[in-house]
């Protein structure tokens, strides 16, 4: 009987086998559990981003159709007010001599937040990120397709709080972002999802 178990092989796997199968099903679930949970977050990124730039272009139709060459229209007495505004420098109108510099600050920006999102497994980076790429989506639009010229264009600011600069909803989104990302780093939460405490 013994004989004939060794030829054949008995049916009952060895209980180390059987833990080893059992820990790289575990891997391999934990791999498959990873990589939807990362593409969820990359989804997120881009709702995120498509959302404000979307906002931010509508916001920019409406002011050149309807605002622009008008008086301001006040929103909150003259605390807040609409007032179209071509802006040749950064945001918050900062460094108009510059224009072309910040349009490849503004394409850099884009193209390492796209390959920041390959490793992104944090649903709050992944929305302080799509603010980010939003915002800088919006005004890049302006630097190419408005006048004076491709990378030189001004970009339309529309929103006037008394005593501070016009902006726009890129603007505020690309501040939010930013604003997001620090408040982030101070907690010691990275893109890829760790947790750190230095």
């Amino acid at each position: 009987m013994a004989e004939a178990e060794r030829i054949i092989g008995t049916p009952d796997t060895p209980d180390a086998d059987r833990e080893e199968q059992e820990a790289a099903g575990a891997r391999e679930t934990a791999a498959e559990t990873a990589r939807p949970r990362g593409k969820r977050r990359i989804a997120v990124l881009f709702a995120v981003a498509v959302f404000a730039y979307a906002l931010d272009l509508i916001s920019k139709m409406i002011v050149v159709a309807e605002l622009e060459h008008q008086e301001p229209i006040e929103i909150v007495g003259d605390w807040l007010r609409f007032e179209a505004i071509r802006n040749a420098g950064a945001a918050f109108g900062f460094g108009e001599a510059f224009t072309v510099i910040f349009t490849v600050i503004a394409a850099s920006v884009i193209v390492v937040i796209i390959r920041l999102a390959r490793k992104l497994y944090s649903l709050p980076w992944a929305i302080a990120l799509g603010l980010l790429l939003g915002g800088a989506l919006g005004n890049l639009t302006d630097r190419i397709f408005r006048s004076p010229g491709v990378f030189e264009g001004a970009v339309v600011d529309f929103i006037a709080p008394k005593h501070f600069a016009v902006f726009n909803l890129a603007d505020s989104a690309i501040v939010c972002g930013g604003i997001l990302i620090v408040l982030l780093s101070f907690r010691g939460l990275d893109p890829d999802g760790t947790v750190h405490k230095d």
